[in-house]
């Protein structure tokens, strides 16, 4: 049996269960491989934030889906050296699953538990509103290939995200000048 869809845990209701494996036995792994990828050293003066518009949970495999998606358009297009890009947030919470019988039958066979605590099944990270997800630090001749990057990792997301230049705005804005004289 697969896991239940990202939609059963998108919303955050009750407290945080962050307790480490020391305490919650059997929790999987986090799948993030890498929080930082590109070129770690650079000094980049523009820097480009994907940032979440509602609160909610993001799983660890969401968040490693959007890491892949990212590095692989800004490897492909800008270069490894030329940009360097940071997931914000850790997968602390660990979400739990009652797990019900699902054959013919089985609602006759069992009423389950009320308020039953449950397995833990997964990770994900809490999200707060306008909080940061991804951060791209990259030169503003790069502002559309970030930007395109950025919106596949929103498809990853289970919460509607915007786009928020944090440094650099006015070298960005430069940039959109001379791009629309030249056009």
């Amino acid at each position: 049996m697969g896991k239940r869809p990202a939609r059963s845990y998108r919303y955050i209701r009750g407290p945080a269960n962050t307790r480490t494996s020391k305490y919650v036995r059997g929790v999987p792994d986090s799948r993030i491989r890498a929080y930082d990828t590109g070129n770690r050293k650079g000094v980049f003066p523009v820097h480009i934030h994907l940032v979440a518009k509602e609160r909610c949970h993001i799983r660890h495999t969401a968040l490693e889906a959007s890491r892949m998606a990212v590095n692989r358009i800004l490897q492909r297009d800008i270069g490894i050296e030329d940009y360097h890009m940071t997931i914000r947030i850790h997968p602390h919470h660990i979400l739990r699953e009652n797990k019900m019988m699902a054959v013919a039958g089985a609602d006759r066979v069992q009423d389950g538990m009320r308020k039953s605590f449950g397995k833990p099944t997964d990770r994900a990270a809490r999200v707060k509103e306008g909080q940061e997800l991804l951060t791209v630090r990259t030169e503003a001749k790069n502002y559309f290939i970030v930007l395109d990057a950025l919106k596949r990792a929103s498809d990853r997301f289970s919460t509607p995200c915007e786009y928020k230049i944090g440094k650099g705005e006015e070298l960005v804005k430069e940039f959109l000048k001379k791009r629309s004289r030249a056009m």
